[in-house]
């Protein structure tokens, strides 16, 4: 059985960070593409960002470009969000998902797998 959990989200002030982690197990963690994506109270899932199987590539939304950073560990079978100068507009419920599929994909329909989420809260 497939399982992702998110831990590390919480409340911060905006400029301030944190570090999400997804946990995976029952899956061939390198063999996956993992994501994040997000929803905020009212809105469609968006994508966030993604990583490659081997963690050597990474795609950003370019709302979180030059502020959020994607990593993984395959011997820990772990995937991070970096999250630095939060904004407001970053509030939401950040799930992590895994997919066989290409680095770049952006389509929630492309991942096989998903987090039950950790919230996101940023307060101006």
């Amino acid at each position: 059985q497939v399982q992702l959990v998110e831990s590390g989200g919480g409340l911060v002030q905006a400029g301030g960070s944190l570090r999400l982690s997804c946990a995976a197990s029952g899956l061939t963690f390198s063999s996956y593409v993992m994501g994040w994506f997000r929803q905020a109270p009212g809105k469609e899932r968006e994508f966030v960002a993604t990583i490659s199987w081997s963690g050597s590539s990474a795609y950003y939304a370019d709302s979180v470009k030059g502020r959020f950073t994607i990593s993984r560990d395959n011997a820990e079978n772990t995937v991070y969000l970096q999250m630095n100068n939060l904004k407001p507009e970053d509030t939401a419920n950040y799930y992590c998902s895994a997919g066989r599929t290409t680095f770049r994909s952006m389509l929630s329909k492309d991942y096989d797998y998903w987090g039950q989420g950790t919230q996101v809260t940023v307060s101006s």
